[in-house]
């Protein structure tokens, strides 16, 4: 008869992809049954977002397959996202998971329309998903989301988040007597606000808050990271050279503030012509990709330059809640994915040190 050792050494040559560790040494195989040949557990994966799960259960499947003594296996496969932020030295928002930055060097390309959708395409692979428009002085996360005639409520004095295709959403574009006046604040204000959205709103369980930033490297990208303990940063840009360079500067002054960058994302990077179909890289070709490589960073992914993505956020529909299936929607989930693997592989790093100073 399979022993329970016996499962556990087989399945310890599974190795996570993103992490380069065992499933078994990451504590992903949960509740070994086992009755007569028949073999029965659970695989928690630490992201439902994780571009790799459907090959990490094919390999714990084979793997078994080579126990000779298992005739039959149940197995459940489940997520639960990793911690990657320091909740242990963080008592304003212990319930966060994972805080993730969205941010960009200048204005223009689409940072917001990325942040919408990257939040959108998470809560889509059954995560727990807030998205907060940091952008104070052009709160633009309403409009793309169609939330117009939305507003936050006050209950024990915290800030209810409102809700949109299942993620809550915190915006200064909500009260009503801002929504068409122009925002006219010194730094510190501005700052006070952001920080009362992050700590004084019942955000609740969430695996991933994404964090629309302002593009440049102003005062809220500063108060963000100064504020409260954070995952990481993404770096939106286009292919432009000189879009390239200026990003540059946004993840340099997070670099200095010992915060991870993530990686960068391409947005606009080419577009297909419906009659020859085509790519054509109206912007250039492969400039974010360049600047990745050169700065040693991970290249998220790349959003095609494409009318119905537009469309969509100036009608307030985004194309992830219009049609999931295309080949825009796609693009944003595989950047989504990426996302949420780096939020993984810095929650195990984040893990290791912790266990490395316990240690010593």
């Amino acid at each position: 008869m399979v022993s329970v050792d016996q499962v556990l050494t087989t399945l310890s040559t599974v190795i996570d992809p993103d992490l380069k560790k065992s499933i078994v040494s990451m504590g992903m195989i949960k509740d070994i049954e086992i009755n007569g040949n028949d073999l029965k557990f659970t695989l928690e994966l630490t992201t439902p977002a994780c571009p790799f799960n459907d090959e990490i259960e094919q390999d714990v499947r084979a793997a078994i397959a080579t126990i000779k003594e298992v005739s039959k296996l149940d197995l459940k496969v489940t997520a639960k996202v990793m911690e990657g932020r320091s909740l242990s030295v963080d008592q304003m928002l212990p319930t966060v998971k994972n805080i993730i930055g969205v941010a960009s060097g200048k204005g223009g390309v689409g940072k917001t329309t990325v942040s919408v959708n990257l939040a959108l395409a998470l809560a889509q692979t059954g995560a727990k998903v807030g998205l907060l428009d940091a952008d104070i002085y052009g709160p633009s996360v309403p409009l793309m989301l169609g939330m117009g005639k939305a507003s936050m409520e006050v209950d024990n004095n915290k800030l209810q988040p409102a809700e949109s295709h299942g993620i809550k959403v915190v915006s200064f574009g909500f009260f009503a007597e801002q929504a068409h006046q122009a925002a006219i604040y010194r730094g510190p204000i501005i700052s006070g606000i952001l920080k009362q959205f992050l700590v004084d709103t019942n955000w609740t369980d969430l695996d991933y808050l994404i964090v629309d930033l302002p593009p440049g490297t102003g005062d809220i990208p500063l108060t963000l990271a100064q504020t409260i303990p954070i995952t990481g940063i993404v770096v939106v840009t286009t292919p432009q050279e000189v879009a390239s360079n200026i990003a540059v500067k946004a993840f340099g002054m997070f670099q200095k503030l010992n915060i991870p960058i993530m990686g960068v994302i391409e947005n606009m990077s080419y577009f297909i012509c419906t009659k020859c179909n085509e790519k054509h890289h109206i912007f250039g070709k492969e400039g974010a990709k360049r600047m990745s490589e050169k700065h040693n960073l991970a290249f998220l992914g790349e959003i095609p330059l494409n009318p119905g993505i537009m469309e969509g956020s100036d009608s307030g529909t985004p194309v992830l809640v219009t049609d999931p299936n295309s080949s825009m929607s796609q693009s944003f989930m595989i950047v989504a994915k990426n996302v949420a693997a780096k939020c993984s592989m810095l929650a195990s790093q984040l893990s290791e040190e912790l266990k490395a100073e316990v240690a010593t």
